[in-house]
């Protein structure tokens, strides 16, 4: 028995001959003959679905038929041996005089059900985080992969095409290694909406792409975003309880910026140093009043808004994350301090600096020796949010 045949002419041959083709599954071949038998009707779908060379056979019997509509539908295929036969069928009908309808075809679009999800990742101690938009495009989906900071605005940009399938390996990778959350995509843009707008202000340029970015997915800069809520009366008691987010994973490495960091650990290093005697007590409450000095001197009206939308979406991603308490005091804390409460002060804020002392006395510790090293301490040797300081 003679091998079947491959190329187009041939195979559409054999198919309308009814010739066994056991080089192919029988179910595709029943299907590649009922489509070429009827080519008009053929979906650009059901072709795909074919092995390659039984769709080129397909598309064979549309260019003999003069059928331009199937060919078309295929030059936008996401198969892309599929779509460069299409393009090269759509060729020879126009050298025969065959043209598409002179009515503009829209492009097509990946129905409602397979919209992609937008992933907004966690914000970093130094206010930056990363965005992945899509947009369906012709032949793919569109990913913009985009850095930027709560400060200065979109960072870094890249546009790259990729199919639906690497989307969502993309995402899912992302959503199950805790590096995010799903948003809407609507949600996504505006976000990029607000960052694009913070780069005018703070006269950070544009990075290549973005105005075409802003463009495709329909916004313009948000030069003032959304307040916060009001806060609510249950507000003070989260207040009081805002030491409590430093113990997530995710904010534990929160910091302050490295200049109000080195400020404090000058002032530690001072009160170690100092010729005056001091007792434990007396040691402690000045580390402690040295700690909260620095927090009220760095929590300035625009640190509070940075911090509380800060808050306030890590918020949204502990609620993500089956975290409700933690949710509702990152709410808490992010209401107070969007609207300058400060009475009592915040303990979130109070424990970010906490934090810095500790740390070095982990660093003192560690260079010494544990022979060196004094006994944890006892009695009230805690920061408010129950950090032990040296």
């Amino acid at each position: 028995m003679s091998p079947a045949p491959t190329e187009p002419r041939p195979l559409l041959d054999a198919l309308r001959a009814g010739t066994p083709l056991p080089t192919f599954p029988e179910a595709d071949v029943a299907r590649a003959r009922r489509l070429a038998d009827d080519v008009g009707s053929a979906s650009a779908e059901a072709v795909e679905a074919l092995p390659e060379a039984l769709a080129g056979a397909v598309l064979e019997a549309a260019v003999l038929a003069g059928q331009v509509a199937l060919p078309e539908a295929l030059s936008a295929s996401p198969v892309k041996p599929l779509a460069k036969a299409a393009k090269k069928a759509l060729y020879r009908l126009r050298s025969r005089g065959v043209t598409p309808p002179e009515a503009p075809r829209p492009a097509p679009e990946a129905p409602a059900q397979e919209a992609l999800p937008t992933l907004v990742t966690l914000v970093s101690s130094a206010g930056q985080y990363g965005l992945l938009l899509t947009r369906v495009v012709r032949g793919g989906v569109e990913l913009l992969q985009v850095i930027a900071s709560d400060e200065q605005g979109v960072l870094e940009l890249t546009r790259t095409e990729q199919s639906r399938g690497d989307i969502r390996r993309i995402l899912k990778h992302g959503l199950k290694n805790g590096f995010g959350m799903e948003v809407s995509r609507e949600e996504g843009a505006r976000l990029l909406a607000e960052a694009a707008a913070l780069n005018l202000r703070t006269r950070t340029p544009f990075p290549p792409d973005l105005e075409a970015a802003l463009r495709h997915h329909d916004v313009q800069p948000v030069h003032e975003p959304e307040p916060l809520p009001a806060p609510e009366p249950d507000d003070v008691r989260r207040a009081l309880e805002g030491d409590q987010l430093h113990a997530t994973p995710e904010i534990a490495e929160w910091l302050p910026p490295e200049a109000e960091v080195r400020a404090l650990m000058e002032q530690v290093q001072a009160l170690a140093q100092s010729p005056l005697a001091l007792s434990e007590a007396q040691r402690q409450e000045q580390l402690q009043q040295g700690v909260r000095d620095a927090a009220k001197a760095y929590f300035t009206p625009e640190v509070r808004q940075r911090y509380a939308r800060r808050l306030w979406r890590m918020a949204a991603f502990f609620d993500a994350t089956g975290r409700a308490l933690q949710a509702d005091i990152a709410r808490g804390e992010a209401r107070r301090l969007f609207h300058g409460l400060d009475e009592p002060f915040s303990r979130f804020a109070e424990t970010l600096f906490a934090k810095v002392v500790v740390l070095a006395a982990a660093g003192a510790q560690a260079a010494t020796g544990p022979e060196a090293a004094p006994a944890a301490p006892t009695g009230d040797r805690r920061s408010p949010g129950g950090l032990i300081l040296p």
